[in-house]
């Protein structure tokens, strides 16, 4: 959706995505309009209790059965295994997409890391798709007059031109851009100290971890230190969605992370897309 700031002002159920990298305020924005009558849609959330939320119990299951004490609860239905995912901790998801690398260091082997993948970009997109629905739920049953769609920080990984254009036709598309190397350095640090669920283009992947291997006189993932790996591919990772999402931003606005970072309530925020809109007329 496009705007002139006085038809921005006049929207009465403002609709918004934010489109960003992991760690760069999206969901703590989002958390501060869930103060101001917002509803907030949590891509990462959706698909954590609703699209992958069966495979991750699978997993844990998985891992208890090996015990025999749980194994016998478990098969005699005694106990029950249940996600506990929140907006603002997706530790279950983090754990079922894992690491690539050496399972003797907690890494996922090759073969079950992609597939793992493919999993995490089907509920992504899968997500996203629901975004519609949400919207008229967010008003009809809970009467939240905004919506706040909060992306995950691969969305312009998927490589589905359909779920950019169904989120151009029902939001407004606000991208926050880094644009120094020292908010840059902070986010990858940030990203590297606290991860979140990373989802990689299948040919990222495969280039990056061959690269790996010969700088490290490795042959095979599963010889990866998995934390080792992860914290070098993601400053790679990060440089190479910048120019994909610099692309989706021209059906949007753009703001910086150091504007978006000043924002303290829904007043700001209102302001900063006004001054965003401002700045492509």
């Amino acid at each position: 959706m496009k705007f002139s700031v006085e038809d921005f002002r006049n929207w009465k159920h403002k609709r918004i995505t934010l489109l960003g990298m992991s760690g760069v305020g999206k969901t703590h924005i989002s958390a501060l309009l869930r103060k101001h009558q917002w509803y907030h849609y949590s891509g990462d959330y959706r698909i954590g209790t609703r699209y992958l939320d069966e495979s991750i119990l699978d997993m844990i299951k998985t891992q208890a059965m090996q015990v025999p004490f749980l194994s016998e609860l478990l098969r005699n239905d005694w106990i029950y295994i249940r996600n506990n995912i929140k907006i603002s901790d997706l530790g279950p998801v983090l754990s079922f997409v894992g690491k690539l690398g050496d399972p003797e260091q907690g890494g996922v082997p090759l073969e079950d890391f992609e597939r793992r993948q493919a999993q995490y970009r089907d509920a992504e997109i899968a997500a996203m798709y629901d975004v519609p629905a949400f919207i008229e739920k967010g008003q009809a049953i809970y009467g939240y007059p905004h919506f706040i769609n909060d992306v995950g920080g691969s969305l312009c990984e998927l490589d589905e031109p359909g779920v950019i254009d169904l989120l151009v036709k029902h939001t407004l598309m606000l991208y926050i851009q880094v644009t120094d190397q020292e908010e840059e350095q902070k986010l990858i640090t940030r990203a590297q100290s606290d991860p979140k669920p990373l989802y990689y283009r299948p040919e990222f992947l495969r280039e990056h971890l061959a690269v790996y291997l010969e700088e490290n006189g490795l042959q095979y993932a599963a010889e990866m230190d998995p934390d080792a790996f992860t914290r070098w591919v993601f400053p790679r990772l990060f440089h190479s969605r910048v120019p994909r999402y610099e692309e989706i931003a021209k059906l949007g606005y753009t703001v910086t992370s150091r504007e978006i970072a000043q924002v303290r309530d829904e007043n700001d925020f209102l302001n900063l897309l006004e001054t965003a809109i401002a700045r492509t007329t």
